[in-house]
């Protein structure tokens, strides 16, 4: 079995050649072959698309009284896959291509139409100046009016060629890349400047947040200070606290004098209480009564020398004034 797939074969020393005899075939004998459709084609029997590149075992034969320059025409033959009608095409070697016979016609093809049409063209205009010298001339002042906008076209696209060519690209690339960072920069700065602004309108909002919390808080405790003092309380107060010193004194004294003027009202003024306390008119001192009114300008001397206070400050105020009359009411009445 290893013989048979051999590629030289013995030959004996004896062998000759010319005494094997030759086999008469005929000149248009076919052969099986494997093709491909060389182009897109459909059947005229049953309409089935046969499509460019699909297999066939065909048979093939030499045509006869065929000849393009010495080459042998070769004919095809090839059934339909649906409906196994015989189709017919053979080489076409002055085009390069494949010529359809018949059972089937070619799909179309807009490049070989446009080349046969070319060439019908120039067949005509051939045939037109052979027997008319006029067209001849108007043939050549076309072509060279179309060869001279030809060239000026491609003068301007050597000069934009050339424009572009003196351009410089990488410095351009440059200067954007440069645009860019700037860009990105000056963005940066800005998210930064109002974020700043936000925090500091935030900053802003908590410290007058805070300032405002701080100003109800002492306001309440004020409030609250206020509504337990009573206003009366300055009357029941005990006089011993005026020997802790001079400037304390006044100063305890004046808020006491507020708050009494705030709640009562001042007496030398239009007030409640101003209207209803009258001063007494001075009356001729009498010789039997000068001790008895010497006596309480003594005592509230006496009072005002022991806290502490001078007799002028306790005249000038309301409060003395109050209590020189209740002095005075008393010891009339004693």
């Amino acid at each position: 079995m290893s013989e048979r797939k051999v590629l030289n074969k013995y030959y004996p020393p004896d062998f000759d050649p010319s005494k094997i005899p030759k086999l008469k075939l005929p000149k248009d004998r076919q052969y099986v072959v494997r093709l491909m459709a060389p182009f897109n084609m459909r059947c005229k029997t049953c309409g089935e698309y046969i499509y460019k590149g699909k297999k066939f075992n065909a048979r093939k034969e030499t045509v006869q009284n065929e000849l393009y320059m010495g080459l042998p025409i070769f004919r095809f033959y090839i059934k339909c896959t649906r409906c196994l009608a015989e189709i017919t095409f053979k080489t076409d070697p002055e085009n390069t291509d494949y010529a359809m016979e018949h059972g089937a016609t070619r799909n179309f093809q807009a490049e070989k139409l446009l080349e046969e049409e070319e060439k019908k063209i120039q067949l005509e205009r051939e045939e037109e100046e052979l027997n008319n010298p006029m067209k001849v001339l108007e043939n050549r002042t076309r072509d060279s009016k179309m060869e001279m906008e030809v060239l000026e076209n491609l003068q301007e696209l050597k000069d934009l060629n050339q424009r572009q060519a003196r351009v410089d690209f990488e410095g351009m690339l440059d200067k954007y890349k440069d645009m860019e960072r700037r860009q990105k920069e000056r963005e940066l700065d800005e998210d930064e400047r109002e974020t700043k602004e936000m925090l500091d309108r935030a900053l802003i909002k908590r410290l007058r947040d805070s300032d405002s919390e701080e100003e109800t808080e002492n306001a309440k405790d004020e409030g609250r200070k206020h509504t337990a003092d009573k206003p009366t309380d300055i009357l029941t107060t005990d006089g011993n606290a005026g020997s802790q010193g001079s400037s304390s004194s006044v100063v305890v004294k004046k808020q006491k004098l507020e708050s009494w003027e705030r709640s009562v009202g001042s007496l030398g003024g239009k007030g409640a209480l101003g209207s209803l306390v009258v001063r007494k008119k001075p009356q001729a001192p009498d010789t039997q009564k000068g001790a008895g009114a010497a006596k309480p300008v003594s005592s509230t001397a006496s009072a005002s020398a022991s806290n502490g206070q001078p007799a002028a400050s306790q005249s000038g105020s309301s409060l003395s004034l109050l209590g020189a009359y209740t002095d005075s009411d008393d010891t009339n009445s004693d």
